[in-house]
């Protein structure tokens, strides 16, 4: 399952790359909604953004996901805030960086990517040995 997700993803990167010359970093995505909400852009930034949402959506209600969320509402918008102050740390996102910049041999993306990977182990640990969690 993994395999198919990780050949849609790129498939998803380069389509929008020759159809619009854009990379395909969500953040940058999302943030072009927030900053132009009027632009000429917005029809593909939602089509975007709901062809990653629905097919979510879907999933859920046909019960496919095998494990129900164990975080509270409370730690989700704890988490989507320092994602997003992150990636405007990063002036990108995980996307951005890890599939399109490192395909585009981008230094920058490298030392993100490495930053992501880092503090992400780090936050596993400390949420699962430290904290007790999931």
């Amino acid at each position: 399952m993994g395999l198919a997700g990780g050949a849609l993803i790129g498939a998803a990167a380069v389509l929008l790359m020759l159809a619009n010359g854009r990379i395909m970093g969500i953040a940058g995505i999302v943030g072009g909604l927030a900053q132009e909400p009027r632009s000429t852009d917005t029809a593909w930034r939602l089509a975007f953004l709901a062809g990653m949402a629905v097919p979510a959506v879907i999933a859920s209600a046909l019960g496919l996901f095998p494990v129900p969320a164990q975080m509270g509402l409370g730690m989700v918008l704890v988490a989507g805030f320092l994602v997003g102050f992150g990636s405007r740390m990063a002036n990108g996102c995980t996307s951005g960086h890890g599939i399109c910049g490192l395909a585009r041999l981008s230094p920058r993306s490298l030392a993100a990517v490495a930053t992501f990977m880092a503090v992400a182990g780090v936050t596993v640990f400390v949420i699962r040995h430290v904290l007790g969690g999931v």
